[in-house]
């Protein structure tokens, strides 16, 4: 799933070769943790927020057949 995640976010960004994603487990849920380049924050949040909201469901969507939760944080 963070493979996943990590190449959308590549697709999406001038630079690639700063998407990192870590996965942490806290609360019973699996977080994926997005960092990209400062400024490419932007470009994966889109506007009002649709970008990220679509990322969130594809990671949704790839997690349903896994148990529990996983969610997405983009972080800074």
């Amino acid at each position: 799933m963070a493979e996943l995640l990590a190449h959308l976010a590549r697709q999406l960004v001038d630079e690639p070769d700063a998407v990192e994603v870590e996965e942490v487990q806290r609360e019973g849920a699996t977080i994926l943790q997005l960092r990209v380049a400062k400024a490419d924050v932007g470009k994966v949040i889109g506007r009002q927020g649709r970008i990220a909201r679509a990322l969130r469901t594809v990671v949704r969507a790839s997690s349903a057949r896994r148990s529990g939760r996983t969610l997405l944080e983009i972080v800074e």
